[in-house]
C-alpha cells in the first residue's frame, strides 16, 4: 500500500474475550475423536462475520498431552498435508488442531471471494491481521481445555501458513516449538525471485514501486530488532506482513524449518535470510520442489516428531 504512515505499530494486538466455542464430535475409532470447533473471531475482516473454524483431534483418554497447531497454506488442497501430519502425531499422543485460514473457502468472507484470485495489497493485510490474532485465540481456547499441556504447544505451519506461523510463534511466548515448512521471509525477494507467475501477478505492485516502498525497510528492521515492533511506525504496512520483520521475537527458541532443494515458489535467498535473522535455527533441505516436497512425507514426518520429543523433554528438565 502506497499510503501514509499508519498510526500503529503492531496491529496483531486484540481484546482477549470469553471464548465460547462450539465444540461438535465429528466421528471417532479406537484411537482418536474428531471434533469440529468454531467460535468467534476478535477481528471481523473487512468488518464482516467470519467464525474461527478448525479441526480437533483428541487421543482417547487423552490427560496432559501436547497440543499441534496445524496451518495450511494457500488453496483448498494445502490442507491435505495437515490431515497427514494429524493423523502421524495423533499416534504420537498428541492432539492436534488444524486451523482454517480466511484465505480457506471454508470460511472466506464473501468481499475476499470476490476479489479471487489475485488480492490487492489491502486483502492481504485484512487476511494476515485476522490469521495471526485468530491462531493466538486458538492458544487462548487451548488454555481452557483441561486435558492439554499448556506448557507443550507447537505450530507447524505450511507455506503461506510458515509465513503466518512464523508472526504468530514470534508475538506469543506460550507457543514453545515452531516448524515452519517450505516458508521463509522478505517479502521483496519472495514476490520478484519466484517462479510463480501467479505471486507476481497477484502482487498489486510494479517492480519499481516495490523497491520504492522497501527502501526504508533496512532502517525500519534495524529499530525494530533494537526497539521492538510494538515502537516503531512502518512507512507501509506491507512491512508488518513480512515474517522477517518478526524474525527476532525467535531467536534462541525451539524452531526448525524443512525446506526443499528445488523450490521455485518460496526462493531459496528469502529462506536463508530468514534462518539468519531468526538466529540459525535448525533447518534442513529435503528433495523436491514446493509440491513435491511432500513425497518425503516419511522424513517429514520423523524430523518433525524428533525435534518436538527433544524441545519438549528439554523444557520439562
Amino acid at each position: 500500500m502506497k499510503d501514509s504512515p499508519k498510526n500503529y505499530m503492531n496491529p496483531y494486538k486484540y481484546k482477549k474475550q470469553k471464548i465460547n466455542a462450539n465444540v461438535r464430535l465429528k466421528n471417532k475409532n479406537s484411537r482418536w475423536l474428531r471434533y469440529e470447533v468454531s467460535f468467534p473471531t476478535a477481528f471481523r475482516i473487512y468488518d464482516q462475520p467470519c467464525d474461527i473454524r478448525g479441526e480437533y483431534f483428541l487421543p482417547r483418554n487423552a490427560k496432559n498431552v501436547p497440543l499441534a497447531i496445524v496451518v495450511h497454506g494457500w488453496g483448498d488442497r494445502s490442507a491435505i498435508p495437515c490431515h497427514l501430519l494429524a493423523s502421524s502425531f495423533i499416534k504420537k499422543g498428541y492432539a492436534v488442531f488444524i486451523f482454517y485460514l480466511v484465505f480457506h473457502t471454508k470460511r472466506m468472507p464473501e468481499i475476499l471471494a470476490g476479489h479471487m484470485p489475485y488480492l490487492n495489497t489491502e486483502d492481504w493485510f485484512e487476511g494476515y491481521r485476522a490469521s495471526v490474532i485468530e491462531l493466538q485465540q486458538v492458544v487462548d481456547w487451548a488454555y481452557t481445555r483441561p486435558e492439554l499441556d499448556k506448557d507443550r504447544i507447537a505450530i507447524l505451519g505450511i507455506s503461506l501458513g510458515g509465513f503466518i506461523s512464523e508472526i504468530v510463534m514470534s508475538l506469543d511466548r506460550r507457543i514453545k516449538a515452531g516448524v515452519f515448512m517450505v516458508a521463509g521471509g522478505n517479502s521483496e525477494i519472495v514476490t520478484w525471485n519466484t517462479k510463480s507467475e501467479a505471486i507476481v501477478v497477484g502482487h498489486g505492485c510494479t517492480r519499481k514501486e516495490c523497491r520504492d516502498i522497501r527502501s526504508g525497510y533496512p532502517q525500519y528492521l534495524a529499530e525494530v530488532n533494537e526497539k521492538g515492533v510494538d515502537n516503531v511506525v512502518p512507512f507501509c504496512h506491507c512491512y508488518l506482513t513480512d515474517s522477517l520483520t518478526f524474525a527476532s521475537g525467535l531467536r534462541q527458541r525451539p524452531v526448525l524449518m524443512l525446506n526443499a532443494k528445488r523450490d521455485k515458489t518460496i526462493p531459496q535467498a528469502a529462506t536463508n535470510e530468514f534462518w539468519q535473522a531468526c538466529g540459525r535455527p535448525n533447518i534442513k533441505w529435503l528433495p523436491g520442489s514446493h509440491i513435491t516436497f511432500w513425497l518425503w512425507y516419511p522424513r517429514i514426518a520423523g524430523e518433525i516428531t524428533r525435534f518436538l520429543a527433544t524441545t519438549f523433554s528439554d523444557s520439562a528438565k
